[in-house]
């Protein structure tokens, strides 16, 4: 695991960095220069692109880290593996390109009555989904490299900044709402070229393919993989997609703008894995390919440990925090009608990064297929629910869908993977990493109702009041968790972590 911890914890770093900038970005540049309109038809436009992305890849990301171990020679630069994972998503994007084209109408009539500025920029999408999906592929080929640090950089850091800029140079009026569109796709145009400036680096990398390598029997397994892929992408790729567009036509771009600023905050929630996940998804496929059920068994557990606990650690200073920074926020009063969405796409979000490893698991595993209906349960009871409940209960109801259709099929995809890949992410020190963070939002709770009251009757700025008050509350609560994980040696890798910091504070 010693890559792994070191290339996860650089992952990490970066995204963090990432995170900070997107902090600044969303909570402090785009809740100020922006109305709630525009904010909810960037984020309207950024997911019909990446859903147009996702379902173009024709499954690459997934084959790329299934199939990699089969072409891995460095001295033959994996036998021309590079041009495939060009090749393919471009056969994808003609074909969705062609597709979009054709339900313009219908699509636009969705959004029509509630979204009408979206549908201004419909033709836009296409551009702006091919540099997602080139971005996401030139990442996944560095990823089977167990070279994430860069990509992830320029995911997390490159984009950010030139969304920023591009953002502050529309708030000071510098360019139109159109040059927002354009800057939006000419950000993600630079980080695809970044990207393959990196990988072409790397020197492991081969436009030339290798037909002679590939076999009958490799080939026929590729081709049903991929149409596998194909079809469950058609319920994988949209669910993320789902509150965004339901909310959007339903509700209009203003409240889309509202649950943009509460996804944002949950999302920091899975930073971790994918850092994490990226780095030891190709360890794991390689596991599955040999068979070797005890090393993916114990991958399996241990990511979803780690990512567990630092999962909750960071929901739990999320929600310690949440009145705080609704407080903070400018025009914090529009936006603080989500502190419920909150909450529930915080849990939603840990539930996926705790158990998604298992999802990876079983893709890799010859019972592969059994994760299509699952694909389809998931966004089945996801578009049922946002349908039902978004009409009730608002943005309140998109985010209580999504925590509902994520526990059914994780209930349902951790059963078959235990009895198919003899894989499970259960372990008595996960439930024990359960059991103490649920002490510890209890103790948050006993804070807030006994010692709270005290501290805010001071005759102090009731702003600087609750500022000082969280970051004590949130300091003496976490560091009572983080002693506990170290005292209890619930994680060597986490200990270790925690070692050498100590270390060099001394």
């Amino acid at each position: 695991m010693g890559i792994v911890v070191r290339q996860s914890i650089k992952g990490t770093i970066a995204s963090y960095f990432g995170v900070a900038i997107g902090f600044i970005t969303t909570f402090f540049i785009l809740t100020r220069l922006l109305t709630a309109e525009e904010i909810g038809l960037t984020r309207v436009f950024i997911e019909a692109a990446t859903l147009f992305a996702g379902l173009a890849q024709l499954g690459t990301n997934a084959s790329v880290m299934r199939f990699y171990p089969h072409f891995k020679d460095e001295e033959s630069k994996d036998h021309g593996f590079f041009f495939w994972t060009i090749a393919v998503p471009f056969i994808g994007f003609v074909i969705f390109a062609i597709l979009y084209l054709i339900f313009r109408v219908p699509i636009e009539n969705l959004f029509s009555a509630k979204s009408p500025l979206f549908i201004d920029y419909y033709y836009l999408v296409i551009p702006m989904a091919l540099c997602m999906l080139y971005t996401a592929v030139f990442e996944v080929n560095s990823n089977v490299l167990q070279r994430i640090v860069i990509p992830r950089f320029i995911r997390e850091v490159g984009i950010r900044v030139l969304l920023l800029g591009v953002y502050l140079l529309y708030g000071f009026k510098i360019i139109s709402i159109d040059g927002l569109m354009v800057g939006l796709c000419g950000t993600y145009a630079i980080a695809t070229l970044l990207n393959i400036w990196y990988l072409l680096k790397l020197k492991r990398v081969s436009f030339k393919p290798d037909f002679r390598f590939i076999s009958k029997s490799l080939k026929r397994e590729y081709i049903l993989y991929t149409l596998f892929l194909v079809v469950s992408a058609l319920g994988s790729a949209i669910t993320p997609s789902i509150n965004t567009f339901f909310v959007s036509a339903k509700l209009g771009l203003r409240a889309t703008g509202v649950l943009t600023i509460a996804t944002f905050v949950a999302s920091v929630i899975e930073i971790p894995y994918r850092s994490l996940g990226s780095i030891t998804q190709p360890l794991l496929a390689q596991a599955m390919k040999e068979r070797n059920i005890d090393e993916a068994n114990n991958l399996t557990k241990k990511v979803s440990l780690h990512q567990f606990i630092v999962g909750a650690f960071i929901f739990l200073i999320i929600w310690m925090n949440i009145d705080l920074f609704f407080e903070l926020l400018p025009n914090g009063e529009q936006y603080s009608v989500a502190k419920t969405v909150v909450l529930f796409l915080s849990l939603s979000r840990l539930i996926n990064s705790t158990f998604n490893i298992s999802t990876s698991a079983l893709s890799y595993s010859k019972h592969y297929y059994f994760s299509l209906p699952l694909y389809f349960i998931l966004t089945a009871v996801s578009i049922v629910l946002n349908n039902k409940l978004i009409p009730i209960w608002g943005i309140d109801g998109a985010a209580i869908a999504t925590l509902v259709a994520y526990v059914v099929y994780y209930i349902l995809l951790l059963i078959i993977s235990y009895f198919t890949t003899k894989t499970t992410p259960f372990s008595k020190r996960l439930l024990i990493s359960i059991i103490l963070i649920c002490i510890l939002f209890y103790v948050n709770s006993l804070w807030i109702k006994f010692i709270t009251p005290n501290i805010m009757s001071l005759e102090i700025n009731h702003l600087l009041l609750s500022f000082i008050e969280g970051i004590l509350r949130s300091g003496i609560i976490v560091s009572l968790g983080v002693v506990i994980i170290y005292k209890s040696k619930i994680s060597a890798e986490i200990n270790g972590v925690i070692d050498r910091v100590i270390k060099i504070l001394k």
